[in-house]
C-alpha cells in the first residue's frame, strides 16, 4: 500500500492499524471485508462482520454536501447577526481561529469528524463576513464569486474524470511545494500588512491581479489532488470515517477558490 502522498501514505498506516484491530478491506465485487477470525466454534462458516465499513465516493460526496450545508447555514447567520461594527473583530477572529483548526486537521493522524464539522462553522462564519462586507460594497458579487467557484469546481471534476489532468507523483509534490510556497508568501504579506506595509499583492494593482490569478489556478489545480486522494482512499480500503478528511480537503479548496475570486472581481468593480 505504497503512495507518493504523504497524507494518504499517513491515512493508511492508520488503516492499517485498525484492519490489525479486526477489519479487511474490501472483497472483490465492492463488497466488505471481514475479519480474519471466524465465529467460536463456526470452523469453516463465514468470518464476522467487519467492525469498520470501508469508505466510498458517495460517502465522500455526501459529507462535502453535509459540510456545504453546514458553511451555507453559518455564512447566512453571520451575514444577518453579526452587527457591522463586529464586523472587522469577528471576521480576523473567525479567520485565525478556522486556520489553527485547519492546520490541526490536515496534521492529525486520526479522522476527526466533530472537529471537521466545528472547522465548518467557522468558516461558514468567516465566509459569510467576508462575503456581506464586499456584497455592500459591490452589489452582485457574491452570486458571480458563487457561480464562478462552483463552475471551476466541476469543470476540474470533469477534467479528471477525463484524465486531462492527472495526478501524477511529479504533479502531486509539485502542487505540495507550490501551495506551501504561496501560504507562506500570504502569510508573511498579512504580517507585514499589520505592520502598516504595503508589498502590491492585495491593493487592486497589476501585481495583485496577477497574484490573484495565480492563486487561483493553484486552487483550481488543488482540487486534482483531492480527487486523488478520495481514488487512492477507496482503493486502499480506509475506514468511512475518513470520507470527512476526504471532504474536509474538497470544503478548503473550495472556501479558498471562492475568496480568490471574490477578490479578483472586487479589483476589476473598483472603479464603477
Amino acid at each position: 500500500m505504497k503512495t507518493s502522498n504523504p497524507v494518504l501514505a499517513r491515512l493508511g498506516q492508520a488503516a492499517e492499524r485498525e484492519r490489525a484491530a479486526g477489519y479487511a478491506p474490501p472483497g472483490p465485487y465492492g463488497q466488505p471485508g471481514y475479519p480474519q477470525q471466524q465465529y467460536p466454534g463456526a470452523v469453516g462458516y463465514p468470518a464476522a462482520p467487519p467492525t469498520v465499513a470501508p469508505m466510498s465516493i458517495d460517502d465522500v460526496v455526501v459529507k462535502t454536501v453535509i459540510l456545504l450545508a453546514i458553511v451555507g447555514a453559518a455564512a447566512s447567520a453571520a451575514w444577518v447577526l453579526v452587527p457591522d461594527a463586529l464586523l472587522g473583530p469577528a471576521w480576523i477572529g473567525a479567520a485565525i481561529v478556522g486556520l489553527v483548526l485547519g492546520m490541526i486537521i490536515s496534521f492529525s493522524r486520526m479522522a476527526n469528524p466533530a472537529l471537521v464539522v466545528t472547522y465548518a462553522v467557522v468558516e461558514g462564519v468567516f465566509v459569510g463576513l467576508v462575503s456581506k462586507f464586499f456584497e455592500t460594497l459591490y452589489q452582485g458579487i457574491v452570486l458571480q464569486a458563487v457561480t464562478a467557484t462552483f463552475g471551476v469546481f466541476f469543470l476540474m471534476a470533469i477534467l479528471y474524470k477525463a484524465r486531462v489532468i492527472r495526478a501524477t507523483p511529479k504533479f502531486v509534490k509539485g502542487m505540495i511545494a507550490v501551495m506551501v510556497g504561496l501560504f507562506a508568501v500570504m502569510m508573511i504579506n498579512l504580517v507585514l500588512a499589520l505592520f502598516g506595509i504595503n508589498t502590491g499583492l492585495r491593493d487592486g494593482s497589476p501585481l495583485a491581479i496577477g497574484f490573484s490569478l495565480v492563486c487561483i489556478a493553484v486552487a483550481a489545480l488543488s482540487f486534482v489532488l483531492s480527487f486523488h486522494e478520495v481514488e487512492e482512499g477507496v482503493r486502499m480500503g480506509l475506514p468511512q470515517r475518513y470520507s470527512w478528511t476526504a471532504a474536509f480537503g474538497i470544503l478548503v479548496s473550495l472556501i479558498w477558490l471562492y475568496i480568490e475570486i471574490l477578490r479578483l472581481l472586487s479589483y476589476f468593480q473598483g472603479d464603477d
